[in-house]
């Protein structure tokens, strides 16, 4: 399925040894498989199924708008990282780009924050199968009878399913990156496939024009500008993880051309089919007003709409959508691990950053970061609101980790006026600054926003003042907890560590 990329593996090694890194990682990617890392952690089907029902339940129909604001500011974002990644080519690319940019001491924190958020992310997305599943088929649900995520019996389920699919892909990161290449190639092709199919059923069965995405009657009660921001975090959910892309840079052919093009491509595709989706949704539903939309989401359009095989066949194409996800969101995370490992900068590090001889994969990043998803969705277990904690805490660690790269480069930008032009490659030239200003704005925004604590969030069946104040405090613990390790790993050598890289 991946592209070929005429750039020889040799030259793109030494360009690795530039930076004083050894290749042991397998470069196996092409342009599609690269795009495909990108596409499938934004993954539109995965996430748009899990937080319509959200979004639509705080800001009515208009909550449409926010899909277009999201991109335009995480575009903004996108195009400092592509011109990043033109010139560090680097796994833990967050990492990568922050400590070259402001430091080991920044970067370290832009990596342990960014591990974090790829943990709790690969556990948010692996839950959205319960949102899927039960709809295909009742047996689904073991735990109970409610397959709402809000409900106990839901949320528990959506636990034990998420942990059965964090298990398998665990394994398949472990297999290598060849075989996790074809999964997800192969994956974000139906996903692609799914997209086109919701969008044509939606807009051949319509129930009213586009005049509905200005409707907020259906909106939470209290003044609209704050259910709209609210109903703003679908969006701001769904649109992170284009950097993908750069955190397989050193498993990519010829990244310093390739990587750049599909950060921006993955994110772009996925802003163009999940408004598509968003509108074909509003247009189609059999109501605004019954609850069911703000309750079961897109499942519920899809069922009153082709209550067919047909209909089942493109809940499973979401249900592939949410397993190439969880695999793309753990992959990333593992070379994020991996890299700050090489450089001796986590605990464990000579282990983390081995090799497997065999697969090419750093074996133990991938299954930390699988016990760990799986660990945060047991100590979860019985939580109501799972779901949206969940979610505002890892899009919120996610914002600060972007923070800690736009900011240092902007402080970059205005002291030298630009970054290195290197021909040929990627390039916001005289927009630099403007552009990086406008991102860490909008990162700066979206992060207050987010971490707002609202009992309606947080705590909408109720709960301590911790679960309401979730977002801010575990910001705080793992600044706190980041701090210790890091005092634990700081009097250990930057750069490459030969003993670390050797295999397993």
């Amino acid at each position: 399925m991946s592209t070929t990329v005429t750039a020889p593996t040799s030259s793109d090694s030494a360009d690795l040894e530039a930076f004083g890194y050894r290749p042991v990682l397998h470069r196996k990617l092409g342009r599609y498989a690269s795009f495909a890392a990108g596409f499938s952690f934004v993954s539109i089907l995965t996430t748009i199924f899990q937080f319509f029902g959200f979004g639509y339940g705080f800001g009515g129909g208009a909550f449409f708008w926010t899909w277009p604001i999201v991109f335009a500011g995480q575009f903004l974002v996108a195009l400092n990282f592509a011109e990043l990644a033109a010139r560090y080519p680097i796994s833990g690319c967050i990492y990568q780009w922050s400590r070259r940019l402001a430091g080991e001491v920044v970067g370290w924190f832009a990596g342990w924050m960014m591990i974090i958020a790829q943990v709790v992310t690969a556990a948010a997305a692996a839950i959205a199968l319960q949102v899927v599943l039960p709809s295909v088929w009742s047996g689904f649900q073991v735990i109970g009878h409610d397959t709402a995520l809000t409900s106990k019996s839901g949320a528990a389920n959506a636990v034990l399913l998420g942990s059965v699919l964090l298990v398998l892909t665990t394994v398949v990161n472990v297999v290598g990156i060849e075989v996790m290449s074809r999964i997800n190639t192969i994956g974000v092709t139906v996903e692609i496939v799914g997209v086109i199919a919701t969008v044509a059923l939606f807009l051949t069965h319509t129930e009213r024009g586009p005049g509905v995405v200005f409707d907020h009657s259906t909106a939470a009660p209290g003044g609209y500008w704050a259910a709209f921001l609210v109903s703003g975090l679908m969006a701001a959910y769904v649109m992170v993880g284009f950097d993908s892309a750069g955190e397989l840079s050193e498993e990519t052919r010829n990244p310093r051309q390739v990587a750049p093009r599909t950060i921006l491509t993955a994110l772009t595709v996925s802003a163009l089919g999940g408004g598509l989706m968003l509108l074909g949704a509003l247009i189609a539903a059999p109501s605004l007003s019954d609850g069911k939309l703000a309750t079961d989401g897109l499942a519920y359009v899809i069922s009153a709409k082709l209550d067919s095989p047909a209909g089942r066949v493109l809940l499973c194409c979401v249900a592939v959508a949410i397993t190439v996800c969880t695999l793309a969101i753990q992959t990333a995370g593992s070379r994020l691990m991996f890299s700050m490992a090489r450089d001796g900068r986590l605990p464990f590090a000579r282990r983390l950053a081995a090799v497997h001889p065999r697969f090419g994969t750093p074996v133990l990043p991938a299954v930390v970061i699988g016990a760990l998803a799986i660990a945060l969705l047991v100590l979860n277990l019985g939580n109501a609101a799972i779901f949206a904690t969940l979610a505002s805490v890892c899009i919120v660690m996610l914002y600060l980790a972007y923070l800690l790269v736009t900011v240092p480069l902007l402080v970059h930008r205005i002291r030298n006026r630009a970054i290195a032009d290197d021909t040929g490659l990627f390039s916001l030239g005289r927009f630099g600054i403007p552009v990086n200003a406008l991102a860490v704005l909008w990162g700066l925004g979206m992060a207050v926003n987010l971490a707002w604590p609202r009992a309606a969030v947080y705590t909408p069946t109720g709960g301590g003042w911790w679960m309401l104040w979730a977002a801010p405090l575990f910001v705080l613990a793992s600044i706190a907890v980041g701090a210790v390790v890091h005092r634990f790993v700081a009097d250990r050598p930057a750069g490459d560590s030969a003993p670390a890289m050797q295999p397993a």
